[in-house]
């Protein structure tokens, strides 16, 4: 039995779920994969099924009726791996932006360094983003520091997606109460975490954007993300 597991979300990532499962699974390290699909047109789950009979007790699926949104997706898998044993959670994108070799990087520093969140970061060492336009390099960027402006948090790579949780993270923090659904869903974790107390280290990684399959991103998103940080910070002054 594995102490960590991988949470991939996925929404017609055919081109893409076989590999990001092979490569998790050639770790040294042994992980587990949990692929939250939600319902994917492409028969992303029915690759996922075929692959379970080859990774016994090593591949999960947790089939959703519709696409709701990557937080919704995240807590799902959360509260999944929390009714088992597991004690590292990790988040992943499935479309390899995020490197299956720096899943240890992530674990050795929550494991062995004392970090409660480990975030593969994309800033924390100027900015190491590859094959993106300079347009969303200089939004993505722009948002981080927006973010440590209005709340008050070191993290430079708000945004991150590529993260390992301890347990205790997780069990601390309200899942329940987790309100948003795109970019502002990765900001308003690390910001409750922060509230909390707990330690978070940002590790540097190399990110680069998907080669097949379509992105995700949406005005919607982005408009999310601007108004649902100063919501957070509000709310967190009116909690006090």
């Amino acid at each position: 039995m594995s102490d960590a597991i991988v949470i991939i979300p996925t929404y017609n990532e055919i081109e893409n779920a076989e590999s990001i499962i092979r490569a998790v699974f050639a770790q040294q390290k042994e992980y587990h994969v949990l692929i939250v699909d939600d319902n994917s047109p492409d028969k992303t789950g029915a690759t996922v099924k075929r692959l379970q009979q080859e990774f016994q007790d090593r591949l999960f699926l947790l089939e959703r009726t519709e696409k709701s949104g990557l937080g919704t997706a995240y807590i799902a898998g959360f509260e999944w791996a929390l009714e088992k044993s597991y004690q590292y959670i990790f988040e992943m994108d499935a479309d390899f932006s995020h490197n299956p070799d720096d899943l240890t990087r992530l674990y050795e520093a929550c494991a062995t360094n004392g970090a409660d969140v480990a975030v593969g970061s994309r800033y924390v060492k100027g900015i190491t983003v590859v094959n993106w336009p300079m347009s969303r390099i200089m939004l993505s960027y722009g948002a981080s520091r927006y973010v440590r402006l209005i709340t008050g948090m070191t993290v430079k790579d708000s945004t991150a997606g590529f993260i390992c949780y301890k347990r205790v993270v997780l069990e601390t923090i309200n899942l329940k109460s987790i309100k948003f659904v795109g970019y502002a869903f990765q900001i308003e974790m690390k910001f409750k975490a922060y509230k909390k107390g707990f330690n978070i280290v940002e590790i540097p990684v190399i990110f680069k954007d998907r080669t097949k399959g379509k992105s995700k991103m949406s005005g919607s998103i982005i408009t999310e993300a601007i108004f649902g940080v100063i919501s957070l910070k509000l709310k967190s002054l009116f909690a006090k």
